[in-house]
């Protein structure tokens, strides 16, 4: 993609996007599960209901596919695997989001599109439609639909409009903060496949804007301006990184850089867009949470440092750390990447959800 875009022959997220079709599958039902595309709130979604008698009010979980906000699609066959496994076993009403993606739309239209369908599904005509129980629904994500899973969560938890309460979230090696590049988990694991440094910039700085300046400082790590300093306390990773994740890493404040890039773009500094930042005020009224972070990847890190921020809210968290995972091995589910730790992972999953919600 990228030797495509200084050609100059496809920009380097249309590249990017050629994998994503590829892995598409048809809504294809089976003998347990009837699945659809249809749209929920304008927004389109790949639904997921269970054929076997309910035996009384369903289970159900709103799903936000990953990709950096870029790519991704809830009819990739991963995507789709897990969505019908989480239907099945879990006799479950399966909502899989196709939320717009950057760079044809930036920040906060993704966050946007999640939300509204999650409004809209929460609404009591709505749950007694498909026989969901308003007391067992979850928000789940992986990636960067990790990180909208949890900013859904927040906002939810805080909208007058929404009288059903979120019961779980399942937040699967999120991105939750766009303040510090440098943690140690992006120094580990800089190049490791899937997801590199350079390329977790490039998702973040594509989620706000297409102006290479962006990229540029986070590159650096000279993005954020300096009146952004007392968020910095959100994600001290001196402070919230279990110290065998710290290793030999010590902790320094990111530089300060200028307040243009701020002023441009105010995502950068907004919970919606970095869970991380909420306070611990609006922590507190979040419902239980299953973090799934894994040992070689950038965003390690941010998911085990927001398990110890809920925790110090006094939320319910499990924290899985995958010793032997890397980024976005849950989708390794069939051939030609059919992995046994990507089975192990959605295993993990599903068995928290079938004690959780």
């Amino acid at each position: 993609s990228e030797a495509a875009e200084l050609l100059g022959l496809v920009p380097y997220m249309e590249g990017m996007r050629m994998i994503t079709v590829v892995e598409l599958v048809a809504p294809t039902s089976d003998e347990n599960v009837t699945v659809t595309d249809t749209e929920l709130s304008s927004v389109p979604v790949r639904l997921y209901l269970p054929r076997r008698a309910p035996g009384g009010l369903r289970r159900a979980v709103l799903f936000f596919h990953g990709g950096g906000w870029c790519l991704g699609d809830a009819g990739m066959q991963g995507y789709d695997l897990i969505s019908r496994r989480i239907s099945n076993e879990l006799n479950a009403v399966v909502v899989s989001v196709n939320y717009r993606l950057a760079p044809a739309h930036h920040f906060p239209v993704q966050f946007e599109d999640v939300y509204s369908v999650s409004k809209f599904f929460l609404q009591s005509k709505v749950l007694s439609q498909y026989g969901v129980d308003p007391a067992r629904v979850c928000v789940a994500g992986d990636s960067a639909g990790g990180n909208l899973a949890a900013a859904v969560a927040q906002q939810l938890s805080e909208d007058p409009e929404v009288k059903t309460k979120l019961k779980a979230q399942v937040l699967i090696y999120p991105a939750l903060q766009a303040l510090d590049m440098d943690l140690p988990s992006y120094r580990d694991n800089a190049d490791k496949p899937l997801l590199s440094r350079s390329l977790m910039v490039r998702f973040w700085s594509e989620y706000f804007t297409s102006e290479p300046a962006l990229r540029e400082a986070m590159a650096s790590n000279r993005h954020i301006p300096a009146e952004a300093g007392p968020l910095l306390q959100f994600v001290d990773w001196g402070r919230w990184l279990p110290a065998e994740m710290r290793g030999a890493h010590r902790y320094s404040r990111p530089a300060a850089g200028g307040s243009a890039l701020a002023r441009r773009y105010p995502g950068l500094l907004d919970p919606r867009a970095s869970p991380l930042l909420a306070s611990e005020a609006r922590l507190r009224r979040l419902p239980p949470a299953l973090v799934l972070t894994c040992e070689h990847d950038v965003l390690r890190d941010d998911g085990a440092m927001y398990a110890a921020r809920l925790r110090a809210a006094g939320v319910p968290v499990t924290h899985h750390h995958a010793s032997d995972g890397f980024h976005g091995a849950l989708t390794f589910l069939a051939w030609p990447l059919d992995l046994a730790l990507g089975h192990r992972l959605l295993n993990t999953c599903v068995d928290w959800l079938r004690d959780n919600l």
